[in-house]
C-alpha cells in the first residue's frame, strides 16, 4: 500500500503561482510513477502530469504546458507540480496519484490522494 497526502493549495489570483506537494508513506514511493490529475466542479477527472519513478520522462497536458512543471524528491518521498501563470480555468481539486508505469491514463493509477482545492480568482 501506498499512502499518498497532498498540500498546497490554495487561492490565489490570475498569474499567481503555487506548488503543490504530494507526500507518499508505506511502499517505496521511489518504484512508482506519479500522476497530477484535476477535477473542476461539474467536470470529468483529467490528466495534467506525471513523472517516472527516476524523474527522467515528464508529461503533461497541453492545456498546462509551459507553465507547471513537476519534479520529484525520491529522498523525500515527495513529488511537487510548481503552477505558474494560473489561470482560472486552472480551479480544481488536484490529486496525486502513483502507479507502476508512467501514465496518462486514470485507470492505471493503483493509489490516490485525497486531494487539494486550488482556486484562481480572475
Amino acid at each position: 500500500q501506498v499512502q499518498l497526502v497532498e498540500s498546497g493549495g490554495g487561492l490565489v489570483q490570475a498569474g499567481d503561482s503555487l506548488r503543490l506537494s504530494c507526500a507518499a508513506s508505506g511502499r517505496t514511493y521511489s518504484n512508482y510513477a506519479v500522476g497530477w490529475f484535476r477535477q473542476a466542479p461539474g467536470k470529468e477527472r483529467e490528466f495534467v502530469s506525471a513523472i517516472s519513478w527516476s524523474g527522467g520522462s515528464r508529461y503533461y497536458a497541453d492545456s498546462v504546458k509551459g507553465r507547471f512543471t513537476i519534479s520529484r524528491d525520491n529522498a523525500k518521498n515527495t513529488v511537487y507540480l510548481q503552477m505558474n501563470s494560473l489561470k482560472p480555468e486552472d480551479t480544481a481539486v488536484y490529486y496525486c496519484a502513483a502507479a507502476s508505469w508512467t501514465t496518462q491514463i486514470e485507470y492505471e493509477y493503483d493509489y490516490w490522494g485525497q486531494g487539494t482545492q486550488v482556486t484562481v480568482s480572475s
